[in-house]
């Protein structure tokens, strides 16, 4: 990322500029962009411009000369043969943009919305693409004000790109179908004329080159990698407070331990427990070995954390990847015809990480177990009760596994679902984009189960009564105090559960 200092308006808020263009871009950058930290540009160096005119130069070429072009001399998918005569030409963008407008389901939020732009036009940058550079800063703009692309979340099978999806970015641009604009569906050409912008006419192969791609697939998964990142550092430092409450031996968690089988996510798994742990009391622990679900703590999540160096690098390949079709080299003056819209690695990625994160789903819902249960806590209350008339956490066990059973079950890799589709042309298709989606359902439903596992947590050292040993314990004690008292009496719990999610996914824990 090339960053740096730029105003929203004068005398606005300072905001870090992300730069499309040379410089490759990573999960950070999208993510930036998308939660409204950074603004994003165009470089601004001659020769970017230069190389993306020189890509669309080259496409006009390859016409003039009566070369085939898939989707702009001919049709597209299966029509592949029929040959589109040269006064339909700039019908076909249209058409093609209007008749995959058949996506379903809920709308992408504008976070969502967001990083689906800034991955589409990382490619575009690339200049195989053959697109005007108009069309690229336009996606900029739009970006920088705020219009986006309402995309509905169904309905593709992540094998020509995104195409249905994708295709909702291109009636923005071109001024049909909705808006999202400061939370609100709007309609599209009106939400461009308040921004005093014109509809953009797209031009031969510019709505193919918007839609073909995994750009959807890519910037879920970029809010995948990020988002389990920071579930695999909470589940260690609740699993360090479990320890702690049910008087458990530290020494599982030894350094010389992990060395001797050295995966890296465990390895650091390990010593974020160990660190959160602080130092050691002064009393033995109550058992020799602890139940797995604390011992074993640092490989369940460190499969977690290796999974995310697994996925991390395919994202980032991805995303400054050309996965168009076809590419339009305008170094050697060739229009290459191929597969790199296929998003198999996103697919494989996301279809591992989720698996990943079920499990620590999962390792999360035995620990609250065992702080509820008396012969497993080393005493503490049952349920967690502050009291005998009250009944403390019995009902949050039994959200946990309801919580863990749907994470469990999405598991499946959708990868295995490939089905022949569109006349038998798609034949072989990725799933990617459902991978990513069953990604991003089973990180909301793992974040619940450690959002009630922290409250666990946290009622079991008030009714302890031990001073937290670390500033880590302290400062997750504390932050989740501030925001849901102790548990003293029955009363709803899904509030409490909100706040504490609240606080996780604003950072605050």
């Amino acid at each position: 990322m090339s960053a740096d200092s730029i105003r929203e308006a004068p005398g606005g808020p300072r905001r870090e500029r992300v730069v499309i263009g040379a410089a490759p871009l990573r999960v950070e950058d999208v993510l930036a962009v998308s939660r409204g930290r950074a603004a994003l540009a165009l470089d601004p160096e001659p020769g970017f411009r230069a190389r993306l005119a020189a890509g669309r130069e080259a496409l006009e070429r390859a016409l003039a000369q009566g070369r085939s072009v898939y989707g702009v001399t001919t049709g597209v998918g299966s029509s592949v043969s029929t040959a589109v005569p040269p006064d339909e030409r700039k019908l076909l963008p249209q058409n093609l943009m209007r008749f995959h407008g058949c996506g379903t389901g809920r709308l992408l939020d504008a976070e969502a919305a967001t990083a689906v732009v800034v991955v589409r036009l990382a490619t575009l940058a690339r200049g195989f693409s053959g697109v005007r550079p108009e069309l690229l800063e336009r996606l900029c703009e739009l970006v920088n004000r705020g219009i986006l692309p309402c995309i509905p979340e169904e309905g593709s099978v992540g094998a020509s790109g995104d195409l249905t999806p994708l295709s909702y970015l291109a009636a923005l641009v071109a001024g049909e179908r909705e808006a999202l604009v400061g939370g609100k569906v709007v309609d599209a050409r009106d939400a461009l004329e308040r921004a005093s912008l014109a509809p953009l006419s797209l031009e031969p192969k510019e709505s193919l080159a918007i839609m073909n791609g995994t750009s959807v697939m890519t910037a879920l998964g970029c809010d995948a990698v990020d988002r389990a990142e920071r579930l695999a550092t909470l589940a260690c430092a609740i699993t360090a407070m479990g320890v702690h409450a049910v008087r458990g031996n530290r020494a599982h968690f030894d350094g010389r331990i992990f060395a001797l089988k050295p995966h890296p996510g465990t390895v650091q798994a390990g010593a974020w427990i160990r660190e959160a742990l602080g130092p050691a009391p002064g009393s033995a622990p109550a058992r020799l070995q602890d139940r797995y679900s604390l011992r074993c703590a640092p490989h369940v999540v460190g499969v977690l954390l290796d999974a995310l160096s697994f996925a991390r690098p395919l994202l980032e390949t991805e995303l400054n990847g050309v996965d168009d079709n076809p590419l339009i080299d305008a170094e050697s003056d060739a229009v290459l015809h191929g597969g790199n819209f296929y998003g198999g690695h996103v697919a494989f990625a996301m279809d591992a990480l989720k698996a990943a994160v079920a499990s620590v789903a999962d390792l999360l819902d035995r620990q609250l177990q065992l702080l509820c249960a008396p012969q497993t806590s080393d005493g503490l209350p049952e349920n967690l009760a502050h009291g005998p008339s009250h009944h403390g956490m019995k009902a949050l066990q039994i959200s946990t596994s309801a919580l863990t059973a749907e994470a469990l079950k999405l598991t499946m890799p959708a990868a295995s679902f490939s089905r022949s589709t569109e006349s038998h042309n798609q034949d072989k298709v990725s799933m990617g984009t459902i991978a990513a989606r069953d990604c991003l359902r089973v990180l909301e439903l793992a974040e619940t189960v450690a959002a009630i596992a922290l409250l666990a947590a946290c009622q079991a050292f008030d009714l302890r009564g031990d001073p937290a040993p670390s500033a880590r314990m302290r400062g997750l004690h504390e932050a989740v105090r501030a925001a849901v008292p102790m548990l003293e009496a029955d009363r709803r719990q899904d509030v409490d559960i909100a706040r504490v999610l609240a606080l996780h996914r604003e950072g605050a824990i």
